[in-house]
């Protein structure tokens, strides 16, 4: 099973990536993580946001493997803590599919990308930086694997 990290965005600073590499690399091979970087559309001063997501939301289901279970964070989602994530990994290792968590841009996702997700998650009531979720989300991830490893990274 492999976990793929679908975000919108590019050259994010280096620690930000220094954050990601440090959670991700942390996880075992069962449930590796792998991110896939979409590049944002264009915006300007008159931006036509909707097409902007629409634009973002047709790379992001190209990049879908096929078959693969697909909950993207949206701010309108259900919220989990720590240990629902870790009961959320143990039915995506069982399951044997790839589990994909998908990153929309500045804008949000378009309709096309949270009609297709099984379901809808909510990091936080706080607006979270854009480059900051990818490391956020690679530490629950890791969280989550150590509570199923009973590794005493978690503290309840």
């Amino acid at each position: 099973m492999k976990i793929h990290l679908i975000a919108v965005g590019t050259r994010m600073p280096a620690w930000v990536e220094t954050g990601y590499k440090e959670y991700a690399g942390r996880l075992p091979h069962e449930c590796r993580l792998e991110l896939i970087e979409i590049a944002p559309a264009q915006r300007g001063k008159n931006t036509d946001i909707a097409r902007a997501k629409q634009q973002e939301g047709e790379k992001i289901l190209k990049a879908l493997p096929r078959d693969s279970f697909v909950i993207a964070l949206d701010e309108h989602g259900q919220q989990l803590d720590s240990t629902q994530w870790a009961g959320e990994l143990q039915n995506w290792m069982q399951s044997g599919r790839d589990t994909c968590l998908l990153i929309g841009g500045p804008d949000g996702h378009s309709a096309e990308v949270l009609q297709r997700a099984d379901r809808k998650w909510a990091l936080s009531k706080l607006t979270l930086p854009h480059a900051l979720v990818r490391v956020f989300v690679a530490e629950q991830l890791f969280r989550a694997w150590s509570l199923l490893a009973n590794h005493p990274y978690h503290r309840a």
